[in-house]
């Protein structure tokens, strides 16, 4: 199904020459380019990870998007170097993959986006002295909605795919480092995390399986020094 044009939000405000939208509890920024092409960033309740929303233009053939923009990220405040790009295909819904990260001085952020399907996505915060350390904030991210999900240093990611035939993109900003690499289990009864799915239908690597739980690894982030790398 071809989504239909898009219209702009009526809250939609300016200030200081910029466009502003401000609308629940989470904060939103819009910021908008001299080739009118805007992105919306959205702090949830975790501020540090953020969602965000490039404007689609839409007609009867469909719609485009720039979906990476480093010089708009970086008017947002986000100035992240992206080293490599990754694609992740999952044949079934309930599909799990993490929770994963890097550890320094290869830690990675990320920025993840669905072409094909949906996700609820994950990210905890393992960075020890932080108010939410071990605590989650999670979003679903699909090719329909067009969102990104933005995880940094010091963060767990993970998701599970909520329809077959789902598509994962996503870049990070140190290469993949194997010696470097670290998870925690993803049913970790001490995060408590919902993953809309019956735990006997969760579909996973042997190697996610056998990950410690969060009071059993390593920590390897403090609070609010995790982007050392």
């Amino acid at each position: 199904m071809v989504p239909s044009p898009l219209k702009e939000p009526e809250n939609l405000i300016q200030i200081r020459g910029k466009t502003c939208l401000e609308a629940g509890l989470a904060t939103k920024r819009d910021r908008e380019t001299r080739n009118g092409f805007m992105l919306e960033v959205i702090e949830l309740d975790i501020p540090e990870v953020k969602i965000l929303r490039p404007k689609r233009h839409g007609d009867s053939r469909g719609f485009f998007s720039e979906t990476y923009n480093k010089a708009l990220l970086s008017e947002a405040g986000i100035d992240i170097d992206f080293v490599q790009d990754n694609h992740a295909y999952s044949a079934e819904k309930g599909t799990v993959r993490g929770l994963h990260y890097q550890t320094p001085p290869f830690a990675q952020d990320k920025l993840v986006r669905v072409v094909r399907g949906a996700i609820l996505d994950i990210a905890v915060d393992l960075r020890q002295g932080s108010p939410t350390y071990g605590k989650h904030v999670s979003s679903v991210i699909s090719a329909v909605n067009g969102d990104q999900i933005l995880v940094p240093i010091g963060f767990a990611h993970g998701l599970v795919t909520l329809e077959a035939h789902t598509e994962v993109l996503y870049k990070v900003s140190h290469y993949y480092a194997p010696e470097h690499d670290r998870g925690i289990v993803w049913n970790d009864p001490d995060l408590d995390i919902d993953w809309r799915i019956p735990e006997a239908d969760a579909i996973l690597s042997q190697k996610d399986q056998k990950l410690p739980r969060l009071a059993d690894a390593a920590s390897c982030f403090t609070y609010p020094e995790a982007r050392e790398r």
